[in-house]
Formats: structure tokens, C-alpha cells, sequence
């Protein structure tokens, strides 16, 4: 049952309060919606006075607020707004908890906003309790957020448990809708030496994870922000399966980012075979063009290419156009195709043999909603591409 004073403050919109208007009532306040809300936005400015009765009050029930729905938002306010000692003492109270909290849906939120505001010696006093239920926390809707704030937040050097226990679960993990995150964030934070096992480890399951629905990020991210040497090693395990792998709703990704990523040589080599023509006369580039996947890949191609790639690439999509229209994806090639024959024909002064306005002769619909490609979700805190509608 709320108190009094609680359904005032609920129905008297007009009055302006402070939180010395509520002086024994904050615990209270910190579990209902609007009072936690206006403590939250008390605490952004509240005088050195104020935010310490709030924390006076919280303290004694800190451990029970940070599991609450609304009550977890007033402590991770304390967290950012506290003084140095006011924070110490929060995390004091979860000693002993951090699991049970990393676990838990708001707790864990608690404990990553700890991990962002208190000293280095309390961050691996929170991150210890975490010790041999690491795979646990990484597997954990939950408790996988603790370990990447856990990365980002404490030098490598000094949780290097966490990253001994990936070892031998690399391929698990980055096949994982929540361990793929963490993998991701492993590869940005840590030291090459202590990446370089598990990123050897990982390429030998290159062809397999470009496939999986959540390893093809992790392979994206390895060809976006990896070494030169990862990056030629993921565009061996794709070349020779160009067509194949473009073809696929979660491979098509990964071809992509070798489009754009990949050394000038590996590029090179990948759009060769894209346009390259088969014994049975097919072409590679046909077949992409009409797919619902590999378009996609295509069009990258477009945007990478040098201007003497991209005329040759032009060239031969205009000879195939009518049959593009003929398909639901070739409309998204068209669009893209138009684009750069303007561009081409305005740098032309109007030569060019071929205008985007008679391309157009034939008006195609934009995409509808349903038809574009879905926002992946990540849970990333990392890059996501796309995913395949």
C-alpha cells in the first residue's frame, strides 16, 4: 500500500517538490514509477546534501532496490552522481551478490554501472566473485552484459581468467546469440597476445561460422576491425565460393565486408570471380543479381570498385536490366544501378551512350518496408550489419 504522502505526490502535479520533501520516504519513492523518476532526475543536479540523505536512506535497503524494477534506476543514479565513498559503500553492499545480481535481470544493470564508477581495486573485487562462472554469465541474457562491461572497463591484464576460459569454447561461444557478443568486445579490448590463440582458433571454423546465424558477425567483425592477416585468411575460406556464399542469408554478409574490407589483392581476386563466366555459359553475376541475398553483394561491389571496375560492372548489368525487372530483388540493383549512370552521364556533360533516364523508361517501385533488410539485434554494443530480411 503506498503511504499518503506518495499518492499526493501522484496526484498533485501542479506543486513543486524536492527530494527534502520526502526525507524517510525515499525507499518507497525508489519503488514506485514516478517517485523512482523523480529521484532519478533530482540526482542529475541534487546539492552534495540532498543526494547524501538519498543515500542515507537507500543504503540499508540498497541490496533489495538493486532487483527492483524501478528502484535499480535510483541506485545506478547514486552510482553515476555519488561521491567516491558513497559509491564504495554501494558496491560494499553487493559483496557476496555479484553473481546472484550479474544473473538477474536489473541487478546486472547495477553491476555494470558499478563497474563503470567505482576504483579498480573494487572493480576486480566484483569481477573475482564472477570466477569460475564465466561461461555461465557469457551464456546469460543477463550475465553476459557484466562480462563485456568486465572487458571494457578493466585492463586485460588483470581479468585474464575471463579470457583464459574461452579457450577451447571460441566456436561455441561465437555460434552463441549472447557469446558472440562477448567474443566481439574480447577482440576490441585485449591485448594481441591474448587474442591471437583464440582468433587461430576461430579461423579454423571460418567456412562454418560465416554460415551461422550469429558466428557471421563475428567474422564481420574480425574483417572490419582485425589484422590484415585475419583478414586475408577469412577471404581464402571465401574465395572459390563467392557465388555460393553470396547466395546465403547470413554468408552474403560476410562477402560483403571482404568487398570492403578485404586487401586490394583478395578485392581484386573476388570480384574476378563474380564476373567471371562459366564453361555452360552462366554467369556468376546473373545469378547474383536476381538473388535476394547476393544483389546485395553486388551493389557493394558498385559502391567499392575503382571508376574503370565500376564501367566494366555497369556494362554488364545493362546488357541483363529487362530481365532485372522481372525479379522482386533486381528493383534494389536498378536503384543503385540508376544512381551511378546519372552520376556517370552528369560527369559527361550528357555523352553518355547510355542515359539513367531511359533506363527509368520503365518505372521500378521503391522498396516496400517488408522488402528491406532488417536491423539486426545485437545486443552488441558492437557494429551489427544487417541481416537478411
Amino acid at each position: 500500500m503506498r503511504t499518503t504522502i506518495l499518492d499526493e505526490f501522484r496526484v498533485d502535479k501542479a506543486r513543486k517538490y524536492e527530494l527534502k520533501d520526502f526525507c524517510d520516504y525515499i525507499v518507497e519513492f525508489s519503488c514506485d514509477q514516478h517517485g523512482s523518476r523523480f529521484i532519478q532526475l533530482k540526482l542529475e543536479t541534487a546539492a552534495p546534501e540532498d543526494t547524501q540523505m538519498v543515500f542515507s536512506e537507500i543504503l540499508p535497503s540498497a541490496r533489495q532496490l538493486m532487483t527492483d524494477v524501478f528502484g535499480n534506476y535510483v541506485i545506478q543514479k547514486l552510482f553515476e552522481h555519488g561521491s567516491q565513498p558513497q559509491r564504495h559503500m554501494l558496491a560494499n553492499q553487493m559483496e557476496g551478490h555479484i553473481l546472484t545480481l550479474s544473473l538477474q535481470m536489473y541487478g546486472c544493470r547495477v553491476v555494470q554501472k558499478a563497474l563503470e564508477h567505482v576504483l579498480v581495486e573494487q572493480q576486480l573485487s566484483i569481477v573475482r566473485e564472477l570466477h569460475g562462472h564465466v561461461l555461465q554469465c557469457v551464456k546469460d541474457q543477463n550475465g553476459n552484459h557484466v562480462i563485456q562491461k568486465a572487458i571494457e572497463r578493466i585492463s586485460a591484464d588483470k581479468i585474464r581468467f575471463i579470457i583464459d576460459s574461452f579457450h577451447g569454447q571460441v566456436y561455441t561461444l561465437a555460434t552463441h546469440p549472447y557469446g558472440c557478443r562477448v567474443i566481439q568486445r574480447m577482440f576490441e579490448h585485449c591485448s594481441e597476445s591474448q587474442t591471437r590463440p583464440l582468433l587461430e582458433e576461430l579461423h579454423r571454423f571460418t567456412t562454418n561460422l560465416v554460415q551461422d546465424q550469429y558466428g557471421n558477425y563475428v567474422i564481420q567483425h574480425v574483417m572490419e576491425r582485425g589484422k590484415a592477416v585475419d583478414r586475408i585468411l577469412v577471404c581464402s575460406r571465401v574465395r572459390g565460393h563467392v557465388l555460393h556464399l553470396s547466395k546465403h542469408k547470413f554468408a552474403s554478409n560476410v562477402v560483403e565486408k571482404c568487398i570492403a574490407y578485404g586487401e586490394p589483392k583478395d578485392r581484386k581476386a573476388l570480384i574476378e570471380e563474380v564476373m567471371s563466366v562459366r564453361r555452360d555459359g552462366t554467369s556468376n553475376l546473373v545469378n547474383m543479381m536476381k538473388d535476394q541475398y547476393a544483389n546485395y553483394v553486388v551493389q557493394k561491389m558498385l559502391d567499392v570498385v575503382d571508376g574503370q571496375q565500376r564501367d566494366q560492372i555497369l556494362d554488364k548489368i545493362q546488357d541483363h536490366m529487362a530481365m532485372l525487372r522481372k525479379f522482386t530483388y533486381g528493383k534494389h540493383l536498378i536503384t543503385k544501378v540508376e544512381k551511378y549512370l546519372a552520376s556517370k552521364e552528369g560527369n559527361a556533360g550528357g555523352n553518355s551512350p547510355v542515359s539513367a533516364s531511359s533506363l527509368a523508361s520503365s518505372p521500378v517501385p521503391l522498396s516496400t518496408d517488408a522488402e528491406q533488410p532488417v536491423s539486426a539485434a545485437s545486443a552488441t554494443n558492437s557494429v551489427t550489419p544487417r541481416s537478411r530480411a
